[in-house]
């Protein structure tokens, strides 16, 4: 699939999950993440009122509590919007809210991912095997991934842009079938 194609699958699946959900679940715009094998819908959770002078410990147990109750009284609609969602885009659904700045991931795939790694590359593996970061190579992995994603996002940022900028001068182009 190309960007271009995955890009207008995403807008496609965005849209869906915006006319399907219910109006009353999220506060804002609902963020919908698109990849080959999953859909990630998260929205935002209106913050429980407490006290004024509530402690940090009062304000995140009626964080928690407002997330298990929303997880609790949405599982069954969540649940036939995911089997839906499944059907029409042949991916699985994964659901998960923001509340106060923190996110809680309800449910979501760990897709294993083969790769072939030169010993150099190894090395950096088992050094943080051996320093207990990691309990395994893939653990160590997938830690690195997750670190280079948050340190490097404006950067991947910019290279997903400028994917986008050449699928458009790509699509402008002749098409390819008229020189066969």
């Amino acid at each position: 699939m190309s960007r271009h194609e995955h890009t207008a699958d995403e807008e496609s699946v965005r849209g869906w999950f915006t006319g399907r959900l219910p109006q009353d679940w999220f506060t804002g715009q609902v963020e919908v993440v698109v990849d080959r094998e999953e859909i990630t819908v998260v929205g935002e959770l209106p913050a429980p009122s407490v006290a004024g002078d509530a402690s940090a410990a009062e304000r995140a147990a009626a964080a928690d509590g407002r997330v298990r109750g929303f997880r609790e009284d949405t599982r069954d609609h969540r649940i036939a919007i995911a089997r839906e969602a499944e059907h029409r885009f042949g991916r699985k659904v994964a659901w998960g809210v923001e509340i106060g700045g923190e996110r809680v991931l309800f449910t979501h795939l760990a897709v294993p991912v083969m790769t072939r790694l030169r010993q150099r590359e190894r090395l950096v593996l088992d050094t943080l095997v051996a320093a207990g970061v990691a309990r395994s190579r893939s653990e160590a992995l997938a830690w690195s991934v997750r670190l280079v994603g948050k340190h490097a996002e404006e950067w991947l940022t910019e290279l997903r842009s400028a994917m986008e900028n050449v699928e458009r001068v790509r699509a402008q182009g002749p098409d390819r079938s008229e020189g066969d």
